[in-house]
């Protein structure tokens, strides 16, 4: 039985006052009173991030019921990255500001309470933890580095932490940071044991790999065990682990379900966009897997407005998945963006549905290696009035449809997407 659902605003509310919350309890217990102007917000800055880092590594927990009171996992993560950077500006203000305040004594006196070398451990742990935080952070929006190896640096931001509460510690802080701690480990340890070692996931197998394209194929995976609830739409986090002739990366990747079949059979489509994936386009039925969801979507839970489909590549996945799953509900128009038809998944399967639906307008759209045209292939403002809009493909895709859309008078309501990037 799928969670019951928390109502639409408290789930649109849920981060933004998370995020409020947190860092400024921080702030209210530890206000400081009778102190010079730059000192008292050298350290409310220091709390406030550190209240946001908080914020941050629960945003990172991989827990389907979590994510669905949160507004979805891709929601997670894109607050995940902004309350972390913001985080660390606030735990850089902080000791700016208590050097800065040192000024009104001397040039010297500021440069003692600046500098690393001056001092003692509390201060080498604290400017650690920055340090720490900087790599964690420079490394999280890097696209040239291999997921296992950005991983691995990502979870320093951990550290970081860690090492903030540490600096507390040394300065004589004991409460509320003992605690603290304890949540922080409790948080971390719980990512790391059910999110990246999978003890959370249930184990499949590899039933059948249908190639789709010469980059992309479609896998089945038969439940060996009790089977999750998911629904076509519906993302996964998927590790494939060994096998006859075959030895996984282990690795959680986000797969869209393309269908559910009997006996709980899940399908889902994958591309090769990295080696780990790239392995997959060669993978033998019998392959260990284990998987981690369903994760909510917004594809999941379209209406009976009419409707405009945009999808670009392998982002057909959840519009063939809720195809597959019967008819339209409503008037729907499917504008399907490829380079060459020798890369459009799903292809022949799409047209059939078109054709047995007459509700379904089907547009496809071979753009080769330049952009799409998106001002003559999205439709007119008059045709876009009350239609609810999905987009589904690559960034720089949804980026442009939205940006068009959204001139084109679609409110930002109407407009749903996601991009499945959680790095």
């Amino acid at each position: 039985m799928a969670p019951r659902r928390l109502p639409g605003l408290l789930r649109w509310l849920s981060i933004p006052l998370l995020t409020l919350a947190v860092p400024l309890g921080f702030a209210w217990w530890a206000f400081p009173s009778e102190l010079a102007p730059l000192r008292a917000a050298g350290i409310v800055a220091g709390w406030l991030g550190g209240g946001l880092l908080m914020v941050s590594l629960l945003l990172m927990l991989r827990e389907p019921r979590l994510a669905d009171w949160l507004g979805g996992l891709e929601r997670m993560y894109r607050w995940h990255h902004t309350t972390g950077v913001l985080a660390y500006v606030l735990l850089l203000i902080h000791p700016l500001a208590l050097a800065a305040n040192g000024l009104a004594t001397s040039p010297s006196f500021a440069w003692q309470t600046l500098s690393a070398f001056d001092g003692g451990w509390p201060v080498w742990t604290g400017w650690l933890g920055l340090v720490v935080l900087m790599v964690g952070l420079a490394t999280a929006f890097s696209k040239k580095l291999s997921y296992g190896v950005w991983r691995w640096l990502h979870a320093g931001l951990a550290i970081g932490v860690l090492l903030g509460l540490i600096h507390l510690v040394l300065l004589g802080i004991d409460e509320p940071v003992l605690p603290i701690i304890a949540v922080v480990a409790l948080i971390v340890g719980w990512r790391a044991l059910r999110g990246d070692l999978g003890l959370a996931a249930r184990p499949y197998i590899v039933a059948e790999v249908q190639p789709l394209t010469e980059q992309s194929v479609e896998i089945a995976l038969r439940p060996l065990g009790q089977p999750l609830a998911v629904a076509p739409g519906q993302f996964l986090l998927v590790a494939f682990y060994r096998g006859p002739n075959y030895r996984g990366c282990g690795e959680f990747h986000p797969f869209t379900v393309s269908s559910v079949e009997r006996g709980d059979m899940l399908r889902i489509a994958v591309k090769a966009l990295g080696d780990c994936t790239r392995q997959m386009l060669t993978m033998p039925r019998g392959v260990a897997a284990r998987i981690i969801g369903g994760f909510d979507s917004v594809f999941a839970h379209h209406g009976a407005a009419p409707q405009l489909w945009v999808a670009g590549g392998i982002g057909i996945t959840p519009f063939i998945g809720l195809l597959r799953a019967g008819p339209v509900p409503a008037p729907t128009t499917l504008l399907y963006l490829y380079r060459h038809e020798s890369d459009a998944a799903f292809l022949d399967e799409l047209k059939a549905c078109a054709t047995a639906d007459p509700r379904l307008t089907l547009q496809l759209e071979a753009t080769g290696d330049a952009l799409p045209d998106l001002k003559r292939l999205l439709p007119q403002t008059a045709q876009l009035s009350g239609v609810e809009c999905y987009l589904c493909g690559p960034p720089g895709l949804i980026k442009g449809a939205r940006a068009m859309l959204r001139r084109r008078g679609v409110g930002a309501r109407q407009l749903h997407s996601e991009k499945y990037e959680f790095r």
